[in-house]
């Protein structure tokens, strides 16, 4: 076979080159443009197609940047075969490295590189590809910034055809933005659900055990420990312990616990309690007015959970609390009514309302019943009641003060009267209801606060609860007639034998001596002697003439709390003297104090005569803590009535019921 002359090839190459439109010139071995087979420049109409192509090449250099196509295009068109070939980490550059290596390619370079024209084609592919590659992820990467922005400040285009543009392209655009956001509230949130663990890593402190880990953060105050919970959040979980804030709470203002640590309210977490108490400390709060009345008032209000009760003229109505304990619903739950003129005091006793108006009358209503009972109790207006254990006491403007039972079938029955040879102002029975406290105008030449002993007066009234149960026992002759024999058919109880008569041998001894019945003790206790009631004790020797208490109140059976007419709010210990208070606090612009109210530990709440000033103060301090002026100078009001608990304080003045809001100031 004869093998063709060396021209012809040549000539055949260049007439396919002129028939029909010119072919994209491919790249050699060594990346310089030029006709396939030879290493010589192209000539003729190759050299147009040639010069064509560098033209769009020098364009998309400029539209791309002549930074990136410089960058690697010494590494893409050297050596042959493999070495040719683009490094990995730069195949985003690949865009301009064929025109840079062909433009410094030499004549012949082809032909070292073995296959160079297959092989050269390959890699413009997989440069255009990379080129086209990288401008769709910038362009995705671009389109998703601007959509997180979007979902960001609320703005949604989706009829933008960039944007849709760019989710075709990179799907990872819309992850860096709406997506990470997401992700991350995600994972905030369910680190929040999730129980804390004890970190594994970290001091060694926080491998001890948990009891000895208590042990030494209980010496800790409450700046230190608030500054340990954000360490992490397990010690944030183990810092909000009620133990370790305990002794914090019991030195805070209106946490919830008494002086003898008495938790008052356990439902609710020590650390939240302790958290309003500064609150309390600071004088923090938000004032608001829960009802309003159209003429003067002089009301009195006592609170039982999320209800509130208060008085207005001769009726007394109950409202319920709306959640956040600052409001009230409008409509009232309940209104008790049956004085005939304005309700003076009342309390609230085994679901009962005892109330104490100006028409000399006690009411008796049961709460969640329309059960009524009124009676006559005094000549003239009851000023106060109280009652507890079932025994109600009065006091009155016509000097006396009366013992009355709270049994269904006894009411209105008057145990015992008391002559006091002075209005009372102010009543109050021992914890222990072993004796009862009377406050009076000071109008006499004795002290107005006296004390009274419940226990002799009640014997004979005790003496008829036992009577009830032993209906066989004969009576002392001074009871012979008394009308104490009321059920016949009662069981029998200690103290009484088989027949029904006082037991022999058990015969009247001290209470709490083995072999004696109580029967018998209340027998020598009710004597004709002892029903004409017994003073205990005198509290005080220096009031001065007119200091009439205006409110006592018991804190413990041995401590109490009174003020009045003298400005001065004083406490009482009766274990210590009788003769002098053991503390007193004085109203700074010498005001009548109307109401007091403490928490049964460091706080205490006063209520002056004029501009509805409500005082707070620390018991631990003489000076007072902060005040609060609830009316201006044109409604100038008392305050008649103050209540608190651990969030909210509420003051009943002649026209308003105000509110001090301490968890929300």
């Amino acid at each position: 076979m004869v093998s063709p002359p060396p021209g012809a090839a040549a000539a055949a190459a260049r007439a396919r080159l002129r028939v029909g439109p010119a072919p994209r010139p491919l790249m050699g071995s060594q990346g310089r443009w030029g006709p396939p087979g030879n290493g010589r420049p192209g000539e003729g109409e190759g050299g147009e197609a040639r010069k064509l192509q560098e033209g769009r090449v020098a364009r998309g250099k400029r539209r791309k940047g002549k930074g990136k196509g410089k960058a690697g295009a010494g590494q893409g068109g050297r050596g042959s075969g493999a070495e040719g070939q683009p490094e990995p980490q730069k195949t985003t550059e690949a865009a301009g490295l064929g025109a840079e290596a062909g433009a410094r390619a030499g004549p012949g370079a082809g032909r070292e590189g073995g296959g160079s024209v297959e092989e050269g084609a390959r890699r413009i592919a997989r440069g255009a590809e990379g080129s086209a590659g990288a401008g769709k992820e910038a362009k995705g990467r671009d389109d998703g910034k601007k959509e997180a922005w979007r979902v960001r400040t609320g703005r949604r285009e989706d009829a933008r055809p960039g944007r849709a543009q760019g989710r075709r392209g990179q799907a990872w655009g819309r992850i860096a933005g709406t997506g990470v956001a997401m992700a991350a509230a995600a994972e905030e949130e369910a680190a929040t659900r999730e129980p804390a663990g004890r970190p594994a890593a970290g001091p060694a402190l926080w491998r001890l055990p948990e009891e000895l880990l208590l042990l030494i953060c209980s010496y800790l105050d409450m700046q230190a420990l608030g500054r340990l919970a954000q360490v992490c959040r397990w010690l944030r979980r183990f810092t909000s312990c009620d133990l370790l804030w305990r002794r914090i709470a019991r030195a805070s203002l209106n946490s919830g616990f008494t002086r003898l640590g008495t938790d008052l309210m356990p439902s609710v977490p020590v650390k939240e309690r302790v958290k309003v108490s500064q609150n309390w400390k600071l004088g923090h709060c938000r004032e608001g007015i829960l009802l309003k009345w159209r003429c003067s008032q002089m009301p009195w209000m006592q609170l039982e959970g999320d209800s509130l009760y208060i008085s207005q003229a001769n009726f007394i109505l109950a409202y319920q609390f709306r959640p956040d304990g600052a409001s009230l619903n409008r409509r009232p739950l309940g209104v008790f009514a049956g004085h005939d003129e304005d309700v003076c005091h009342f309390v609230l006793a085994n679901s009962h309302i005892i109330s104490a108006g100006g028409d000399g009358k006690i009411g008796i209503h049961k709460i969640h019943s329309t059960f009524t009972v009124k009676y006559s109790a005094h000549e003239q207006e009851v000023n106060c009641v109280d009652c507890k254990g079932g025994i109600i006491v009065s006091g009155s403007r016509d000097r006396t003060a009366k013992v009355w039972p709270l049994a269904s079938g006894r009411l209105g029955q008057c145990l015992h009267t008391i002559q006091t040879e002075d209005r009372v102002w102010s009543i109050a029975i021992s914890p222990l209801l072993s004796s009862f406290v009377t406050g009076t105008a000071c109008c006499g030449h004795f002290s107005p606060l006296r004390i009274w002993d419940l226990n002799r007066l009640l014997c004979g009234h005790k003496f008829s609860y036992l009577w009830d149960k032993c209906p066989g026992v004969r009576l002392p002759g001074h009871l012979e007639g008394r009308g104490w024999r009321e059920q016949a058919g009662a069981q029998r109880a200690g103290g009484c034998d088989h027949r029904g008569v006082l037991a022999p041998g058990r015969g009247p001894a001290g209470p709490g001596t083995p072999g004696t019945s109580p029967l018998s003790c209340f027998l020598s206790d009710f004597s004709p002697q002892t029903q004409s009631g017994q003073l205990m004790t005198h509290l005080g020797s220096d009031f001065p003439p007119g200091a009439g208490v205006l409110d006592v109140m018991y804190e413990s059976p041995f401590t109490l709390l009174s003020c009045g007419y003298d400005t001065y709010v004083r406490y009482w210990d009766l274990r210590t003297s009788v003769r002098k208070c053991v503390m007193e606090w004085e109203e700074p612009h010498d005001s009548t104090l109307y109401c007091l109210q403490t928490d049964g530990n460091h706080l205490l709440a006063t209520g002056s005569s004029y501009y509805g000033v409500v005082r707070l103060w620390d018991r631990r301090q003489r000076a007072c803590l902060h005040a609060f002026p609830l009316t201006s100078t044109p409604l100038s009001s008392p305050v008649y009535c103050l209540r608190f608990t651990t969030k909210h304080l509420y003051a009943a003045l002649s026209y308003n019921l105000h509110v001090l809001d301490f968890q929300n100031p």
